[in-house]
Order: C-alpha cells, then sequence, then structure tokens
C-alpha cells in the first residue's frame, strides 16, 4: 500500500477546499489593526493541525489561536524582525530549498529514476577512448575534436581497438589497461556515457559522445547481472616509490611468507594488524568497506568478486601498487529500489540527470510561454561582439545602448544589454573570444533566464507553494519574538519569577513533604565528623566550596543535591525523614555518610518548584501580551466569510 506524507495529505486538502471556497478564501477573514488576513491562509493551517473530522467548534477554537499567532506575527513585523539579515537569510534559504522541487519536470524524474535502477541491476564492460578539448575551447575547437573521433571510428573498423586506443587516447590510464577500463555500472559515468553504453551492443563502437570533458569513443566487451557490492579483508605489502626489480622481489617474498603462515593456521585478522601496509585498515584487521564494481583496480576487484564463501582466502595477487591477500567477509545482492532510491536521487546532481530533468523542464516552459528570439537584435550583439577580442571592461561599458528585446517569455523581454553583462561575468575578459562567448553562452543564458522567471511566479502559479512560504516566514518570526517576549524573559527573570511565586503560592502547594538538601559520603571517618558540625553552619554554596578545599588533592567526600519524597532516597528516608524502617548500607568506597537539609511541607522559594513556575510564568506573560496587542491591533472578524467557511469545513 502506497503512503502518503502528511503534509502531501494536507496541500491535497487544501486544494480541495480552496476549489470549492474560491469565492471566499480570497476574501478577508479578519482585520488586525491595518493588516488583512486572508480565509485561505486559515484554511491551509486549520487543515494541517486539525484533519479529522470537525466541527463548529474546532473552527472557533483553532480561531482563537490563528489570531493569537497572527497578533505576534504583525507585532514582530512591525519592530523589524523581518529584516534582520539572519532571518532574511534563513528565509531565502529555505524558499530556494522548496523552489528547487518545482523547478524539474517531474514525469521526466521518475522516468530517470526508473531507469537508473534498471542500470544498476546490470554490470557493463566498457573499452574506451577519450579525445579532450583543448583548455578554454571554442567552438572551432569542439569542432575539430569531433572531426579528430569521426577519423579514430574510421581507423576502428580496420585496426584493433587497443592499438587505436593506446595511439590516440587523452585518458591517463590507457597506458596501463590499453583502453580497456573494466565493469561499471549505473550512475558511476557521466549520463550521456552511461546511456550510450547501456544502449550499446556488445562488440559495436560508439559514435563519439560529448561530456564536459571531450568525445568518447566507448565499445561494450561484456554485460552480466549485476555482483552488487562486496566486503573483504586485506593485508598489503607496498612496493616503494620507483620500486627496483629487487625491491619488487622482496615484497613478492614478504606476501608468500604470510601466506605461508595464513596456511599454518595463523589468523588473517592479526596478521593484518601487524604486517599489513594499509594503516588505514590494518588497526581494524584489515577490514575495508563494502564496494562495486570500478571502485578498485581491476585485478583486486576480480579477486575479490571470485571468493565465493565467507571466510575464503585469495592467493597473493599482484596490483600496481604491490601485493595483496584478501578474505572474504560479506557479499550482497543490488538493493531494492526502495531502499536505493533515496542514494539514486543524491546522484542525480553529480551523474547529470539532474540536468536531464532542468533541461526538459526549461523546454516544456519554452512552449508554455511561447519562448521567441530576436534573430536581429542577436545578430547586433554579434556585429558588437566583433568590435572586441575578449569581453572585458569596455566591451561591458558599452551595454546600454543595446536595451532592445533579445527574447521574450510570456509577456516579459529580456534585453540585449543583460546578456551582455552575462558574457561579461561567465569570462574570463583577458582570454576568452567575445564572438565565440556571444554564441556559446546563449543557450545557458536562456535556461537559466527562464528559471529565474518560473522562480519569480511560483507563488502566483501554485498556491500551496505560497502557503508553505507563508507558514515558514510567520513561524520564524513567531519563534524569534516569542523568544525574545517570552522564553528568554521566563527563564532569566529572576524577580518576576520569585513575585510570580509569591502572588501564586497557594498553587504550589505538596500534598506530601519534601526533603530538600544533601547527601554527603566520606572515606574519612575524622574528615565526616568535623563536616557535618560544619555543614550545619554553612549557606550552600560555602559547604560546596568548602568540600572542595578538601577534595583538592583526592576525592575524600562525595555528594549529591536533590528534593525527595519518601520513598525516593533509602538515604533520604533514613537519615533526613528519619524513617528507622528504610535501610541502607554504605559502601566500602564511603562508609560514612550524613545528610544536610530539611524536611518542607511547602516550597519556600520559585527554585523549589522551578520548572512548574517557570512553565505558568511563560502563559502569564504570553497571556498579558496577547492582551496588549490586541489593544494595540483591533481585530474585526468577518462574519459572512467565517460563516462560509464553516459550512464548507464543518463535515
Amino acid at each position: 500500500m502506497r503512503r502518503y506524507s502528511i503534509r502531501a495529505i494536507v496541500v491535497a486538502l487544501f486544494l480541495i477546499f480552496t476549489l470549492g471556497l474560491s469565492a471566499q478564501s480570497q476574501q478577508v477573514l479578519m482585520t488586525i489593526g491595518n493588516h488583512q488576513i486572508s480565509a485561505d491562509n486559515f484554511v491551509y493551517l486549520f487543515l494541517k493541525n486539525d484533519t479529522k473530522k470537525v466541527d463548529k467548534h474546532d473552527i472557533e477554537k483553532y480561531l482563537t489561536l490563528f489570531k493569537n499567532f497572527k497578533l505576534k506575527v504583525i507585532e514582530a513585523q512591525s519592530l523589524g524582525y523581518d529584516t534582520a539579515s539572519s532571518f532574511k537569510i534563513e528565509y531565502n534559504s529555505y524558499r530556494n530549498q522548496v523552489a528547487a522541487n518545482y523547478l524539474v519536470d517531474r514525469n521526466i524524474e521518475q522516468k530517470l529514476i526508473d531507469e537508473a535502477y534498471r542500470h544498476l541491476k546490470e554490470d557493463v564492460e566498457l573499452s574506451h577512448i577519450l579525445l579532450r578539448f583543448p583548455p578554454n575551447a571554442n567552438p572551432s575547437d569542439t569542432l575539430a575534436t569531433y572531426k579528430k573521433a569521426m577519423s579514430v571510428i574510421k581507423r576502428l573498423k580496420k585496426e584493433n581497438f587497443s592499438q587505436v586506443a593506446l595511439s590516440v587516447s587523452d585518458d591517463s590510464s590507457v597506458k596501463e589497461n590499453k583502453g580497456n577500463i573494466g565493469w561499471f555500472t549505473g550512475q558511476m559515468v557521466a549520463y550521456p556515457l552511461e546511456e550510450a553504453m547501456y544502449s550499446s551492443p556488445i562488440g559495436k563502437v560508439s559514435m563519439p559522445i560529448r561530456t564536459d570533458y571531450g568525445y568518447h569513443i566507448i565499445k561494450v566487451t561484456g554485460r552480466r547481472p549485476a555482483v552488487g557490492k562486496v566486503q573483504v579483508t586485506h593485508i598489503f605489502k607496498k612496493y616503494p616509490e620507483n620500486a627496483t626489480d629487487a625491491q619488487k622481489e622482496s615484497v613478492h617474498k614478504s606476501i608468500l611468507f604470510i601466506d605461508e603462515l595464513l596456511k599454518e593456521g595463523e589468523k588473517f585478522e592479526e596478521l593484518a594488524n601487524t604486517n599489513s601496509d594499509d594503516h588505514s585498515s590494518s588497526s581494524q584487521g584489515g577490514i575495508l568497506p563494502y564496494f562495486g564494481v570500478g571502485r578498485m583496480v581491476g585485478e583486486f576487484e576480480r579477486a575479490a568478486f571470485a571468493l565465493r564463501n565467507k571466510g575464503d582466502i585469495s592467493a597473493p595477487i599482484e596490483t600496481q601498487y604491490g601485493w595483496h591477500i584478501l578474505k572474504l567477509i560479506d557479499k550482497k545482492p543490488v538493493e531494492s529500489f526502495d531502499v536505493l532510491k533515496p542514494e539514486i536521487l543524491r546522484s542525480f546532481g553529480r551523474d547529470g540527470r539532474l540536468q536531464v530533468c532542468r533541461n526538459a523542464f526549461v523546454d516544456k516552459l519554452k512552449k508554455d510561454y511561447n519562448y521567441k528570439r530576436n534573430e536581429a537584435n542577436f545578430q547586433e550583439l554579434i556585429g558588437y561582439a566583433k568590435k572586441h577580442t575578449h569581453p572585458d571592461s569596455n566591451y561591458l561599458s558599452g551595454a546600454d545602448k543595446f536595451r532592445k528585446p533579445l527574447f521574450t517569455i510570456k509577456d516579459y523581454n529580456v534585453t540585449q544589454d543583460n546578456y551582455i553583462k552575462y558574457i561579461y561575468l561567465s569570462s574570463k575578459s583577458n582570454v576568452d573570444n567575445t564572438v565565440n562567448q556571444t554564441y556559446g553562452l546563449y543557450d545557458k543564458f536562456v535556461y537559466e533566464e527562464i528559471l529565474r522567471f518560473e522562480d519569480s511566479r511560483l507563488e502566483q502559479k501554485y498556491p500551496e507553494f505560497k502557503q508553505l512560504l507563508q507558514e515558514y516566514h510567520d513561524g520564524i518570526l513567531l519563534f524569534n519574538i516569542s523568544n525574545d517576549v517570552i522564553w528568554s524573559k521566563s527563564s532569566n527573570d529572576t524577580i518576576g519569577l520569585e513575585l510570580y511565586f509569591t502572588q501564586n503560592a497557594k498553587n504550589y502547594k505538596w500534598d506530601i513533604p519534601r526533603y530538600k538538601g544533601r547527601i554527603l559520603y566520606c572515606k574519612d571517618k575524622k574528615i565526616s565528623k568535623d563536616l557535618q558540625k560544619r555543614a550545619s553552619k554553612m549557606s550552600d554554596p560555602e559547604l560546596v566550596a568548602y568540600i572542595a578545599r578538601i577534595n583538592k588533592d583526592s576525592m575524600i567526600v562525595d555528594t549529591e543535591q536533590g528534593m525527595w519524597v519518601k520513598g525516593d532516597n533509602k538515604v533520604v528516608d533514613n537519615l533526613g525523614f528519619k524513617d528507622k524502617n528504610a535501610v541502607f548500607t554504605p559502601t566500602s568506597k564511603y562508609p560514612y555518610v550524613f545528610v544536610v537539609g530539611k524536611v518542607m511541607n511547602a516550597p519556600t522559594s520559585y527554585h523549589d518548584v522551578r520548572a512548574a513556575v517557570v512553565s505558568d510564568y511563560q502563559e502569564y506573560l504570553e497571556s498579558e501580551w496577547v492582551k496588549a496587542l490586541e489593544k494595540k491591533y483591533p481585530i474585526v472578524i468577518n462574519q459572512m466569510v467565517l460563516k462560509a467557511l464553516e459550512e464548507r469545513l464543518v463535515k
């Protein structure tokens, strides 16, 4: 059965009700001072807090809470809480986070999530050639790289892939692997490469695949069901840097000696601890985190996945780094879709799928908003760019002369000068070619402007988005002003707390007496007698200071402070309440025990019942605050709108 979040249910109900309440929800439910509060805001918050069966009493009760809430928010705004930089940072951060969920094509996103999981269930073995773009590549550089890639593909029709890779590939690993880069699974490479490797038949050379690095040519050499992940513990003997043959042979002999010890019954973890050169894992017995395909060098990976049963140990294996012996700890298959979905989504930004979602979203907006480029005005910018070799400050200084529409989104014109400023800010003014940048940055500029335009309309397009932000906005203000006016004051206002306690002492009477004081545990009999005589004449701070002096060199006296009722503590029951039936046995460490304090039938200070007094004092402060706010901001309820809401909401 599919589960839905509480927020999703609230939003759905809100939309249902606001559609039904379209006439009333846009009306004013109440006026507080000169602030008008809409009915839809009340409906949203009411449904969020109360989605069970509703009666008129529920609405009346919540109306009071809603009114008090709005009073405090309005007061916070009048005092400038919403202008504080800390508020703006927190609010804008939240808005950006929520807005991101509205700036993506959800249908495309779900298809890509499903596709990613399908890919994670299959491993693909690849051979690969990379032809990198030169630094600061311009369109002609890109074209030249593409033509080179096409010439390589022609060679591959006649020549061996490994030989061609060795001669042309810019992949730094090509000398070691001759283009065979091993096994991969989903979300390990850039999305265009992943698409190609899962759609290419085994043995067929792909067409050039473009990424940010350059053009790639791949050949799929194998497919298999995904092997999942493996966990091993290992012993590693490392080659010295620039090792000679003699040094390599010495390392080899070391691993063979360890291998013999294992065969004789020595414990793997102990040998890893004392002999492994992988110091990050040796102290844990050589254990490594789980890893999947493509995460370790090929020889290591193959040896790890070749182990079948837990506890199996490999023969010594050589990699470019030295010699290893592996022991299998565990294997686990590809996990379920529900388990992997959060991880898949986290990888969207890294593997390029998020950009695919955004591009699809922007393409849809282009159609919805009737995007049109003014070609003549774009060519004016090309002509202007030709007069400036680089997009430097001289280029920027002429921006004000170009105010014609460059393109239109809905009824909004983006002008030429905006693009000139964008080119200037996006370029290295002493390196990039202005004409190339004018052509090359255009699509990105359009993409960002359309998203910015859409972002500016989210509150208008999506009522639930507007309400969610209003809720967060008001919630921050409520918290901040309540903290200043009530919570901090109630905790720190000692005079106010004592006065409130004195005026309301009858509310804090106890049903049964308490013993208030300290239990003292002492190691030394003489010190115990002396301390017992002194303690009764000392204030509590003096007693604590005196005990600290006794304990200066070693712990002689331990103490426990509190307030107890009978039955809480046997020591207090016996020595404080004088109950001879309550028996306790001193410890051998602290054989001498006595108490200092008194039995109280009622609290004498707010400190005796501080938690209760602080809570009540907060309620008192809030009540007085609301009364003052009601005088400052007169409240008028629109009874007609309220009645219409009640008729719709009561069910």
